[in-house]
């Protein structure tokens, strides 16, 4: 008897709703990150999606939710807005542990920004209304042909200095400048990592992982939630 195999259809579909919604007291914790790709001949280029009925461009955010880590939900975000899968960025550092040096991995965000939405803006004391959000840099590796918003959220590759044009807010341009100055190090770990064997598995050295460490910016960003 001839078999008969099924074909099947992966569908992504967009989270929504905030029921799974953390939060650090009233403030609503946000994830996201601004993806970026460094062409062979050393060009950085940052991805932004747009949004209807507006000229300026965004960088992927959203909720973070209560069944994913930071990293994670950035990278949701990213995949649900802009359609691309990649890796929150790496930095290996030496440090000097008895008679040798150990490798660390350091996942630092780009920064922690507090965004209140414009319904919040004249009460902006309270922290009702607004979110805490951790901003990573992406390394893109995967561009999907359909994601789960592309309906809402067009993409577009730029340039740093025509994203910084682009940014519809200061916080922005705050993270986009935050991965410029960390880009050479970036680069830097990439090519020891493809030159080099591979290192122990991350678990196999407890105690060496630093999760977060943000830099708060000095005034609070307005951005919509």
């Amino acid at each position: 008897m001839a078999s008969h195999q099924e074909n099947t259809t992966t569908v992504l579909v967009a989270r929504k709703g905030r029921l799974r919604q953390r939060y650090d007291n009233e403030y609503r914790l946000v994830a996201g990150v601004v993806p970026y790709r460094v062409a062979a001949d050393g060009q950085t280029e940052v991805l932004m999606v747009s949004t209807p009925n507006r000229d300026d461009l965004v960088f992927p955010k959203g909720g973070w939710e209560d069944d994913e880590d930071v990293y994670e939900a950035a990278s949701r975000e990213a995949l649900e807005e802009a359609g691309v899968k990649g890796n929150i960025d790496v930095i290996i550092h030496l440090s000097p542990c008895s008679l040798s040096f150990l490798e660390f991995i350091d996942r630092t965000a780009l920064g922690l920004w507090v965004f209140r939405s414009k319904s919040s803006q004249a009460d902006s004391d309270s922290p009702r209304g607004a979110c805490k959000g951790y901003i990573f840099a992406m390394d893109v590796v995967e561009e999907l042909d359909q994601w789960p918003e592309q309906d809402t959220h067009g993409r577009q590759w730029v340039s740093p200095a025509d994203a910084y044009r682009l940014c519809r807010y200061a916080w922005m341009r705050e993270a986009l400048s935050a991965l410029q100055d960390r880009l050479p190090a970036i680069c830097h770990c990439q090519h020891q990592a493809a030159t080099k064997p591979a290192a122990p598995e991350l678990n196999e050295r407890p105690g060496m992982y630093m999760m977060m460490k943000t830099a708060a910016t000095a005034e609070p960003a307005l951005a919509l939630c």
